[in-house]
């Protein structure tokens, strides 16, 4: 139940920081989730991506550990 939990906050992670990526790049003023953060476009587009590489690392890595406890078939 542990990894299943990690690979749903991996998931989300991942959906949530490639929708705001997109989202900064085609309107820079439109921050989303991010737009209490200062810094302006150079520090919401690292943070998005950031957010999008953990949560498919996250993912990946939970979704393995759910296979190997054979809780996925």
């Amino acid at each position: 139940m542990k990894h299943v939990t990690v690979q749903i906050i991996g998931m989300l992670l991942l959906v949530l920081g490639a929708q705001g990526a997109i989202r900064l790049l085609a309107d820079h003023g439109n921050a989303g989730l991010l737009a209490w953060l200062p810094g302006g476009f150079a520090v919401w587009l690292p943070c998005y991506a950031a957010a999008t590489i953990v949560g498919a690392v996250l993912a990946g890595w939970a979704g393995k550990k759910v296979k190997q406890s054979g809780r996925g078939q």
